[in-house]
């Protein structure tokens, strides 16, 4: 193995012109290459026992809850922005395929503007527990509004099926309450025709009296959801929108170019070091 500091000096007018070339040409790439913005909204998931009807009718169970939801929650809405549909819905409802001319307004157009978007967008759990969306473009404003655009879709994605769920129970709940004053209603009438000191009367009567507590339950259960479908919980807390970014994230021109000095220095060595072996094999 030749000495590096010996062999630096006697191959450095190579070594350095291939540095500058290498530098140069990284150099004009940088100028000529789109200069791109990022948009950066972020969010904190929000309690769960906001979409818990349970816990949000008894105060017991509200002080087992945090303030704010845990950065595990976040998981599954992470998951969610890896879908095509997330994307899709923001392509159409931003224009997108005027935006990055792919054409006409037809699906087509529409799919394609939409995996670009998935493409340049970044949806992370940062290490404080927080989600945040980045999303990059050639134009500031719309990177952030494209940024704003992801994080609403992904909060109302969750907070229809919140409220779905929500709905499904109000629905059964109701039917099963209309089931228990009907059958109410029918013992009532049977009671009224039979003698009210027989036993059949009075075992009537002790089904009625259970009918009319489950009936009172039932209007309980179904008032608490009728609250938590009006109310549509949210599922993040966006703690601040994304903003038209002051200068270019990418391409980082800086260090693009120290990496490339750095990385055309050592090939530039490694092929000194090559050559020097061959020039030694041939004496």
């Amino acid at each position: 193995m030749p000495d590096l500091l010996d062999l630096f000096f006697r191959w450095w007018k190579r070594i350095l012109s291939l540095v500058i070339i290498a530098v140069v040409t990284a150099g004009i790439t940088i100028f000529f290459a789109p200069k791109k913005y990022l948009g950066v909204a972020t969010a904190l998931p929000a309690p769960a026992y906001a979409s818990d009807k349970t816990a949000v009718f008894s105060q017991n169970l509200q002080e087992l809850y945090s303030a704010l939801g845990t950065p595990d929650e976040l998981d599954n809405i992470i998951g969610t922005a890896h879908l095509d549909t997330v994307y899709i819905a923001v392509a159409v409802k931003l224009n997108l395929q005027e935006h990055y001319r792919m054409g006409g307004n037809d699906f087509e157009s529409i799919r394609k503007s939409a995996w670009l978007l998935k493409k340049r967008t970044r949806v992370i759990k940062t290490d404080y527990g927080e989600l945040q969306v980045k999303t990059w473009d050639t134009d500031k404003s719309f990177a952030a509004v494209m940024a704003n655009a992801i994080m609403d879709e992904l909060q109302q994605i969750y907070q229809d099926v919140q409220t779905a769920n929500n709905e499904i129970m109000f629905s059964k709940i109701g039917g099963e309450l209309d089931n228990s004053k009907s059958e109410y209603e029918k013992l009532d009438d049977s009671i009224s025709h039979v003698d009210i000191t027989s036993a059949t009367a009075q075992l009537l009567s002790a089904r009625q009296t259970s009918l009319l507590q489950q009936v009172q339950e039932y209007e309980k259960i179904l008032n608490q959801y009728k609250l938590m479908v009006d109310a549509k919980p949210q599922a993040l807390i966006i703690i601040e929108k994304a903003r038209p970014a002051l200068k270019v994230d990418e391409p980082k021109a800086v260090q693009v170019i120290a990496l490339t000095a750095a990385l055309s220095l050592f090939f530039g060595l490694l092929a000194a070091v090559i050559l020097e072996r061959r020039s030694v094999r041939k004496q």
